[in-house]
């Protein structure tokens, strides 16, 4: 059978709506009325799969995301700190607009290369590729076969998607776009990963595929 993985990005935050940066705990924005919906939607759609494990972000708005799913069919969520979002740095907090403005050069240079560079105090895309490359070795060395999901963010999702397609991780942001609550699947078959679904929303209703996606 062999292993299936389910990327799941958290649903909408106040922070989504703007694009504003928020990678810390100390920075950390819970799901909107609309963001709780996305977790419930998902949840009645993919309550149905028989799960082995869900590993899930410690940030709340992944933990939210993961919770109505997680209590429908009795799974413990296992956290994962490899999965948390990219750190911003000095940019907490701020929308794109306003990097841009306040610190330009660094703006520029991140948007050319977020692989190698990063904002003071922030990390890199590299960086990201690490740790969360933990949790896939984790998840290969404990599991030969099963469905197993994992809750994250915007960009740590890509990153892992990249890794797994052959795709320079500083490409992240260039190659693959990512909205909230979107499912990505991938099965770990003989010949490398295969891809199922990238960043699927069909499981959401007709309202909640409209709003902003960010």
């Amino acid at each position: 059978m062999g292993v299936t993985l389910y990327f799941l990005r958290h649903g909408q935050t106040a922070y989504s709506l703007t694009g504003g940066y928020c990678g810390t705990p100390e920075n950390d924005p819970g799901l909107t009325p609309e963001g709780i919906e996305m977790a419930h939607e998902f949840a009645q759609v993919y309550s149905a799969v028989p799960w082995t494990t869900v590993f899930v972000s410690p940030l709340r708005r992944a933990v939210e995301t993961a919770r109505p799913l997680c209590e429908k069919i009795g799974l413990e969520m296992q956290i994962r700190d490899g999965l948390r979002e990219v750190m911003y740095g000095h940019w907490e907090g701020m929308p794109p607009h306003e990097v841009d403005a306040v610190y330009h050069d660094e703006f520029v240079a991140w948007l050319t290369d977020p692989a190698w560079y990063a904002p003071v105090g922030g990390e890199r895309a590299v960086d990201i590729a690490r740790r969360s490359s933990l949790v896939l070795d984790e998840i290969e060395r404990q599991y030969s076969d099963g469905h197993i999901l994992l809750v994250s963010h915007k960009a740590t999702i890509r990153i892992l998607l990249c890794m797994l397609l052959g795709i320079d991780v500083g490409r992240y942001r260039d190659r693959l776009d990512m909205p909230v609550a979107a499912v990505s699947i991938v099965e770990l078959a003989k010949r490398g990963p295969l891809f199922h679904a990238i960043a699927d929303r069909s499981h959401l209703g007709d309202r909640l595929r409209a709003l902003p996606s960010t």
